[in-house]
């Protein structure tokens, strides 16, 4: 795995400590990877809607049938 560092303002870091000890994060590593994964998410969504409105958009359906 590889190691980043990240500087946070204090309250910026309050809060991310704080969310690990009520969230029951063990590290903030932990919760950070968690933001990240959604983010992943989020963005794989936001792709796979435009993928969907160019579908819809790109004229009548073609019946597919057996070879």
């Amino acid at each position: 795995m590889s190691t980043m560092n990240i500087s946070l303002p204090g309250a910026l870091k309050d809060f991310v400590d704080d969310r690990v000890q009520k969230d029951g994060y063990s590290t903030s590593s932990e919760y950070v990877r968690e933001l990240i994964r959604a983010d992943q998410l989020r963005q794989a969504e936001r792709q796979l809607v435009v993928l969907l409105r160019s579908g819809l958009g790109s004229g009548a359906g073609i019946p597919v049938t057996k070879s």
